[in-house]
């Protein structure tokens, strides 16, 4: 990482001690005003969804890739007005599945954007300073250091800060599912993450956090389902590692969504941290039958192997963690009058039938670690097998537009 670096471009900005405590007293204050105007303004917030909220001024870091393309039409629908701050890479406006033809105009009207480098903190601290916002949602951010100028540059009129992290964070248990008051994992590759629910905290600003485990859905950047997509329509077996009843947790992205809409201006979820999502847990095996159903195909087979025999160098032989991996999402659903839509596989057949189905996704099928394990585990018949491939039917990239 270059935490490093991106802290010494921080440095020529950084606040003497004495004003940062300053600052730091002010948001205090802030946050303090903020939950007065909670408990006197019943009609104005309301603790179990947001809307009945009065129509705040919103920055979202990020937006464009995956969890921001459904989470800023839930904003704009409920009548906020958001922002994008993004390099300007990709449309602002762009068009998901969900999106009907007048759906998408409205969108396209409302949603404004702010071009820059978030890497350039003095940048996007100047470029905040003058636009007044209310909510900050970061979808985007990595280290600690990258939420300081986002902070610097909104104290002035700052009411919420929320936080996209990760059940990532939880240090390995021997008692599961994960809750959010666990222990955390210092080491986890996701330290940033930690960082900066640290610095949230120690700010004085008003924060909520949100831990997802496993997003899938449509537009998935992440192949979680699209990886075993691909070895279903190629009529593949599906190589799971060890005995296939590692239990794991998937959460559609419009949960997600809806969960971080729920926050906003919800006295519950001031200075709190929630895990986001499905509500039930699955094997591994299980998700690759589920996702077989979603297809409309019969029961796959699936290969177990020793991922310790094999050396599979910078590839990914399977798209999760092989351990248990799932979190409560309890706290969210009574504090936050928050249910997932989505059962498995009902999300499943959302994210293929939009998505998969349609001929597109995000990574072109890889089968180079299968081949190794299959060859392995099921010897020379394999092995004359793939000498004379069938041809699987040929699939487009091309936007499902």
């Amino acid at each position: 990482m270059q935490v490093a670096a991106r802290h010494n471009t921080r440095s020529a900005a950084v606040r003497p001690k004495a004003a940062a405590r300053r600052v730091q007293v002010i948001r205090a204050a802030r946050y303090a005003n903020w939950r007065e105007q909670l408990e006197s303004s019943p009609s104005s917030y309301s603790s179990s969804s947001s809307s009945s909220v009065e129509p705040k001024k919103i920055l979202m870091m990020g937006g464009t890739r995956f969890i921001g393309l459904y989470l800023a039409r839930q904003l704009v629908e409920a009548g906020h007005e958001v922002t994008l701050f993004t390099r300007g890479k990709k449309k602002v406006a762009y068009e998901i599945p969900d999106d009907t033809p007048a759906s998408f105009a409205t969108f396209s009207r409302s949603i404004k954007h702010i071009q820059g480098d978030r890497m350039d903190f003095p940048e996007v601290e100047r470029k905040l300073a003058r636009e007044g916002f209310q909510v900050v949602y970061d979808i985007n951010g990595r280290e600690a250091v990258e939420v300081e100028p986002v902070l610097a540059g909104t104290r002035s009129t700052l009411e919420q800060y929320i936080y996209c992290s990760s059940a990532g964070v939880y240090l390995k248990n021997d008692q599961m599912p994960h809750r959010e008051e666990d222990a955390v994992d210092p080491k986890s590759r996701h330290k940033g993450k930690l960082d900066t629910e640290e610095l949230l905290r120690k700010s004085g600003v008003n924060f909520t956090s949100i831990r997802p485990v496993y997003i899938y859905g449509p537009l998935n950047y992440n192949p979680v389902e699209e990886w075993f997509f691909h070895r279903l329509k190629a009529g593949r077996p599906i190589p799971v590692p060890g005995s296939g009843q590692q239990v794991t947790q998937l959460g559609h992205v419009k949960d997600l969504a809806t969960a971080f809409v729920k926050v906003l201006g919800n006295k519950k979820a001031a200075r709190q941290i929630y895990n986001i999502s499905g509500e039930r847990f699955v094997t591994f095996d299980g998700i690759a039958k589920a996702c077989a159903k979603a297809m409309g195909l019969p029961e796959p087979e699936l290969i177990h192997y020793n991922a310790k025999e094999f050396d599979f160098g910078k590839d990914k032989p399977f798209p999760m963690r092989d351990q248990h991996f799932f979190a409560s999402v309890d706290k969210a659903m009574a504090e936050l009058d928050w249910t997932p839509e989505f059962g498995l596989l009902d999300g499943l057949k959302d994210s293929y039938t939009k998505d998969f189905g349609r001929g597109t996704f995000r990574k072109e099928a890889n089968f180079k670690c299968d081949d190794l394990i299959l060859e392995k585990v099921k010897g020379s018949s394999f092995a004359a097998a793939r000498a004379a491939p069938k041809a699987a039917p040929a699939m487009s990239r091309s936007s499902w537009r």
